[in-house]
């Protein structure tokens, strides 16, 4: 890998449309060999990427970006569209900090028309795309680029539903590869997989109209007929897909790694005067073996070693250990049920789903559905637990109040990723899920450190509460934890000498870096007591009434400042009459880029040393 010959000399679409189909072929292993190269060292999405090199490739053929426009759903397949519009020699630099992003962003290239980074989002963004230009005059195409997963969210039915009255052309591709990120599921995939095996009906709804078009009077009534007809002849001779109840043509099912076969149907598609569903079919990770064998594995992945595909490093996670403890309590209890919105390998559920199988629930990426479908089990007293990153449960806003905490209903959350999450950037870190969570009444949140304080907190989330509840814990496992120091209480546990006048107060894994502050403020000849919340809300009084006795009290969160755990506390701490100082320390108001992990937390001055800095720095300002 590394010996590449025509990749480096596409410096935007036009040179792509000058090659011959054989530097085509030569073009697009290049484009695979590169993938391969960068994520196996960056970490990424190998797999969807894999799978729409050649969709891509007759895109920018066919299309005329930037003047065309392009919206990628997820946006986790667009490395090949960054590869073909002049990111090539930065290609290196994906996900890195300051490099460029493993999803669209428009301040990044002309070439990205929309910021994408969940799912489901294409067609309504294409769609307001496609309006805008109709407004202004601008008569260039517009494509929303969906894979078969994301179509399983509602939103993009509520596109389809809006687009298919639009009177001018508007092209869908929707890239059916057969699974999303764990194997697809419900009445949508099988649906698609009827029309795979029938393609042979586009072809007689062709000749039909073709043939009638050709007689004189009689012809067109025949066809005005059978276009509005409910009867069975219409079913018979003009069969509709789902996609033309919508108003949408459908054109396929089309080879999604025939650059010819692609590049002819989408001339097809730029000729009607109408909404435009093309159906391609690709293969995730086609090109890389282990991906090919193990897409999902493959999907999100970090440092792997080429020649065998395995991880370069590979440690016990919080999510592993989630799955163990779920897999423990459904054996002892058969009302325990897990939900998970098509992150059955990501959250750690994939045992669960194979020994339980009438109690594991996927639902599609339909995170609103998950947490309303969750509290219809708890309504007859069964006990869901939905497992879901936390930046996704962003989604479900609406249904745990109305639905979950507005009902009294007992929903556990399993809020996995929480947190910084790293090089996916804003679109996926962790940090908003304890200010939506800490506006909801009577829901009650634990962030445990430890795998031990998991377990705890995860117990206590099933059997000792009866409403809401949510265990968060963040990607990876366990950090440092101090020999003598052990999580003996649900609600907070103290570290260190309460009559030093300095306390140091979070929750999570952040309590890991603060132990370690506290080791290094001793060189310097400060000490500090800890006060590591468990139960996040309510918070324990308790607790409160033990920072009242300090000098000086720091917060540090790893989430947003506003709405935060915080605030809360201060609020509580003040009301008992608090006389020292208060500082807060966590996210103030913005959005978190990509970057490692460690970079991140040592920007936002949430790691060690920079707890040590925010807290000498405010004890030299007293003096």
């Amino acid at each position: 890998m590394g010996e590449y010959k025509i990749l480096p000399t596409i410096k935007s679409p036009n040179d792509v449309k000058k090659l011959s189909e054989e530097s085509l072929k030569t073009l697009c292993t290049e484009i695979r060999e590169k993938l391969v190269e960068v994520v196996s060292v960056n970490g990424g999405h190998l797999s969807p990427n894999l799978g729409v090199v050649e969709l891509t490739v007759a895109l920018h053929r066919s299309f005329n970006f930037p003047k065309d426009s392009i919206v990628w759903d997820v946006g986790h397949q667009s490395y090949t569209h960054k590869l073909l519009t002049g990111r090539y020699k930065d290609f290196d630099t994906l996900r890195l900090r300051g490099g460029i992003s493993g999803f669209p962003k428009r301040e990044e290239s002309r070439y990205d028309d929309f910021n994408t980074g969940h799912s489901s989002t294409s067609i309504s963004a294409a769609f307001g795309i496609a309006n805008a230009k109709m407004l202004s005059g601008d008569n260039s195409q517009t494509i929303a680029v969906i894979g078969d997963g994301s179509f399983t969210g509602g939103l993009a039915f509520e596109a389809m539903n809006n687009a298919g009255r639009f009177n001018r052309n508007f092209i869908v591709v929707l890239n059916d590869n057969k699974m999303s990120i764990s194997k697809n599921v419900g009445a949508f995939p099988r649906y698609l997989t009827t029309v795979r095996i029938q393609p042979w009906y586009i072809r007689v709804k062709h000749i039909t109209e073709k043939t009638l078009s050709k007689l004189p009077v009689l012809g067109r009534v025949i066809k005005w007929f059978l276009k509005r007809s409910k009867s069975k002849i219409k079913n018979l001779v003009y069969k509709n897909t789902l996609f033309d109840c919508f108003g949408f043509t459908y054109l396929g099912p089309i080879d999604g790694h025939s650059i010819d076969e692609l590049e002819n149907a989408f001339e097809v598609a730029k000729k009607i005067n109408s909404p435009v569903l093309l159906h391609v079919v690709t293969k995730k990770g086609k090109g890389y073996l282990p991906a090919e064998e193990k897409p999902g594995q493959f999907h999100g992945i970090g440092q792997f070693d080429i020649d065998s595909g395995e991880p370069i490093s590979s440690h016990t996670g919080f999510s592993a250990v989630f799955g163990s403890l779920m897999c423990e309590l459904a054996q002892q209890d058969s009302k325990i049920c897990a939900i998970t919105a098509a992150m059955a390998y990501g959250t750690g559920l994939r045992e669960f789903s194979h020994l339980y199988k009438d109690r594991f629930f996927d639902v599609g990426i339909a995170e609103e559905h998950a947490v309303t479908f969750g509290c219809g089990l708890a309504s007859k007293g069964m006990r869901p637990v939905f497992a879901v990153y936390s930046t996704f449960l962003q989604r479900a806003y609406d249904q745990l109040i109305h639905d979950a905490a507005l009902g009294k209903l007992h929903l556990v959350l399993a809020i996995d990723r929480a947190g910084i999450v790293g090089s996916d950037g804003e679109t996926h870190q962790g940090v908003f899920d304890v200010s939506i969570l800490n506006t909801i009444p009577n829901a009650t949140i634990y962030s445990p450190t430890y795998f031990d304080g998991l377990r705890k907190s995860l117990h206590h989330a099933v059997y000792a509460c009866d409403e809401l509840a949510a265990v968060r814990y963040p990607r990876g496992g366990e950090l440092y934890k101090p020999d003598d120091f052990g999580e003996e209480s649900i609600d907070f546990n103290t570290y260190g000498n309460p009559e030093c006048g300095n306390l140091i107060v979070t929750y999570g894994r952040l309590f890991s870096y603060a132990a370690k502050a506290k080791e290094m403020l001793k060189e310097q000849g400060v000490e500090v007591c800890l006060l590591k919340l468990c139960r996040l809300k309510p918070i324990d009084v308790e607790a409160v009434e033990f920072a009242a006795q300090f000098k000086n009290v720091w917060f540090f969160e790893e989430g947003i400042k506003n709405g935060g755990i915080a605030r809360n506390f201060s609020d509580m701490l003040f009301y008992k009459n608090f006389k020292g100082s208060y500082h807060i320390k966590a996210i103030n108001d913005k959005f978190v880029k990509q970057m490692s992990v460690s970079e991140a937390l040592e920007m936002l001055k949430l790691d060690s040393k920079g707890m040590v800095e925010v807290i000498t720095t405010n004890l030299r300002n007293e003096e």
